[in-house]
């Protein structure tokens, strides 16, 4: 019991600040409307994007705002997964349901916003569903062994791995008009399915439809997305070369150098000559190295700036990063403006509606 006392003691005198309250400032500002406050403060910079991975600057706004775009990324931007499995035949050793699922995992890459969303008991076509095909077998050769032997030593079974490029596209309607002869296609060929002996064979035939991530996760576009506050780091006072140089070694993210800090950098305009900078602030993870040794605390102050989050989106392949962003920020706006549109009363355009109705509407969103 007195470890854990001692450690929350110790937890509390760590400068991990946020940013201070000033009620004056803050109550003229909270007198604008929070919407004029969000287009004027917010902005967005891209520091590094791929076709897989994307990492972004998002300043102005607070956790509220910034967890609902990571929520929406994970959650409600559509894509297009396998959902239902028609299996003629599978004589290999995985069962029907676990190669479904399998299946179902398997990432499309095909632009979602060229299809419907398929009601539950609405038809299968060419506008709302697509549909592949898996027909592989493993031709028993004659005198063939049924082992290989291993490079270390020992036999291991002879099989034929079944992967995603087996699955072969099968256009429906205009679908072959409208995406091109090779224009959906699992976003990985290599991945593994299943694997058959010799005589074995899987025959099938997969629909694909249009899905949020909140109904299953197969259909979530992003593999991660997250966000941390960017690390704020001052050094209270000028540090000796010794304890500029035992801070230098003390980070294992290598956050601080020595540098010449030059002529009218230090106290009264006065030259310093080697000193210890915050070179990477980035890099930081708000370990407390710097600070867990006695004396420390006094010379280096750790906080986070509460309005710089530091994004990074890695995409599971149906989608660019770039779009699962933009696509994130185009439902933000939609979900706001349908919740105006409730408030207002202008959503219902059924004749009679009445405040009651409006309560109801407004209460189920909240709920």
């Amino acid at each position: 019991m007195s470890s854990v006392s001692a450690y929350r003691m110790d937890n509390e005198s760590i400068n991990e600040e946020h940013k201070p309250y000033n009620p004056t400032e803050d109550a003229a500002a909270l007198e604008r409307p929070f919407s004029e406050r969000l287009k004027e403060n917010m902005k967005i910079k891209v520091l590094e994007s791929s076709e897989s991975e994307m990492t972004f600057d998002l300043t102005g706004v607070d956790a509220s705002v910034a967890n609902a775009f990571r929520r929406i990324m994970i959650s409600e931007v559509p894509t297009v997964a396998i959902e239902d499995v028609y299996i003629e035949m599978n004589s290999s050793i995985i069962h029907d349901e676990v190669l479904a699922h399998r299946l179902g995992l398997v990432p499309v890459a095909v632009d979602p916003r060229r299809f419907e969303l398929r009601s539950d008991s609405g038809d299968a076509n060419s506008a709302n569903t697509l549909v592949f095909s898996l027909d592989v077998t493993y031709e028993r050769v004659a005198g063939q062994a049924d082992t290989t032997p291993l490079p270390g030593g020992g036999t291991a079974p002879v099989t034929m791995p079944v992967y995603a490029r087996h699955l072969e596209w099968c256009p429906q309607g205009d679908q072959e008009a409208t995406f091109g002869a090779g224009g959906v296609r699992p976003a990985y060929e290599d991945i593994l399915l299943a694997k058959l002996r010799p005589g074995q064979s899987i025959k099938l035939e997969a629909h694909c439809c249009k899905g949020v991530g909140k109904d299953h996760a197969k259909f979530s576009p992003v593999a991660t997305a997250s966000y941390r506050l960017m690390p704020a780091i001052e050094l209270k006072a000028p540090l000796s070369r010794d304890d500029a140089q035992a801070l230098v070694n003390l980070c294992p993210m290598k956050v601080f150098d020595i540098e010449d800090l030059g002529k009218g950098k230090g106290p009264k305009g006065k030259g310093v000559g080697m000193g210890v900078v915050v070179a990477r602030p980035r890099d930081c993870t708000v370990c407390r190295e710097c600070i867990r040794l006695e004396g420390w605390r006094d010379q280096v102050r750790l906080a986070r700036v509460p309005d710089h989050f530091i994004f990074k989106v890695e995409s599971v392949g149906m989608l660019s990063p770039r779009d699962i962003v933009k696509e994130s920020f185009r439902i933000l706006k939609d979900k706001c403006d349908t919740f105006l549109e409730i408030l207002d009363g202008s959503s219902n355009g059924a004749e009679g509606a009445t405040a009651d109705d409006d309560d109801d509407d407004v209460a189920a969103m909240l709920s």
